[in-house]
């Protein structure tokens, strides 16, 4: 038994020509994890970063919706992947393989597999950051991941509601066992300022913030909820597109700075660690 495999690779394989691997994540559904990884990922873009975006949510593929593009990838030389380019950012997803109402029905080694292909058969190229919106919860896809590629680390996006926070937690948690730093927490859909400029807190803004300090982990910064932020996403045009200046995205840049630091941070110390030994 102990010879199986015995020629192939162990653990994780760094991605050549990736520097960076960030998952973000949510404990809880309909938290905007995905909005956030699409934002980022072209708020880092915009920022002068190379930047792929991996929709590793198999059984909500949103990404290609919220991209506006929907066509499928071509397949080049010897099953290699191209991923699809859209705002500046290279993409893949399982709803473009998959397209329309047709829900993806499957079982943990056939995600397995999809998230390996989708980590290792897509051309890539060179990129400072590779994104990977992962399923909400703390399930096989996570697992998948981490035994794939070697993880810079993670992004856990939650609301401020105590409800979302309990299920954010979970996720820390989780990411915590399968030794994968956080970068930080995110809080989505903060609160709301309405056209006569009152602000109305939906999801208990501040929660999120709180959380992070009682887990000793950065927080990373707060997106309002804004009408423009969905309308965008479901168009095909994210608003982090309308750039650094304008006041509707600048919590994702904001976010995306952050992100940007703290994985260079967490990259440097581990290498320092390397040498040591």
């Amino acid at each position: 038994m102990g010879h199986m495999g015995h020629g192939a690779p162990q653990g994780p394989q760094p991605l050549p020509g990736v520097a960076y691997v960030v998952a973000v994540g949510s404990g809880k559904g309909g938290v905007g994890k995905t909005t956030v990884a699409v934002n980022i990922a072209i708020a880092l873009s915009k920022l002068g970063y190379k930047v792929g975006l991996l929709d590793a949510d198999i059984y909500g593929p949103n990404v290609p919706t919220m991209m506006g593009v929907t066509r499928q990838p071509n397949v080049v030389n010897e099953n290699r992947i191209e991923p699809i380019v859209a705002h500046g950012v290279k993409f893949i997803s399982v709803g473009l393989i998959s397209p329309g109402d047709k829900p993806m029905v499957m079982r943990g080694p056939m995600l397995h597999q999809i998230i390996r292909q989708f980590l290792q058969q897509v051309e890539w190229g060179e990129l400072d950051f590779l994104i990977v919106d992962l399923p909400p919860g703390t399930g096989d896809v996570v697992i998948s991941l981490v035994q794939t590629v070697p993880l810079t680390g993670s992004v856990v996006v939650s609301t401020g509601s105590s409800v979302a926070l309990q299920d954010a937690r979970k996720a820390l948690e989780m990411f915590h066992q399968v030794k994968v730093d956080v970068l930080g927490m995110v809080e989505n859909m903060s609160q709301m300022t309405l056209p006569s400029g009152e602000v109305i807190d939906v999801f208990g803004a501040g929660g999120t913030e709180r959380t992070a300090a009682q887990f000793g982990i950065p927080f990373l910064g707060a997106v309002d909820m804004d009408p423009q932020i969905r309308e965008g996403g479901d168009k095909g045009l994210p608003v982090a597109l309308a750039g650094l200046e304008s006041k509707l995205c600048k919590g994702f840049y904001d976010v995306a700075k952050q992100v940007a630091e703290r994985a260079k941070e967490i990259a440097a110390k581990s290498e320092s660690v390397i040498e040591i030994s």
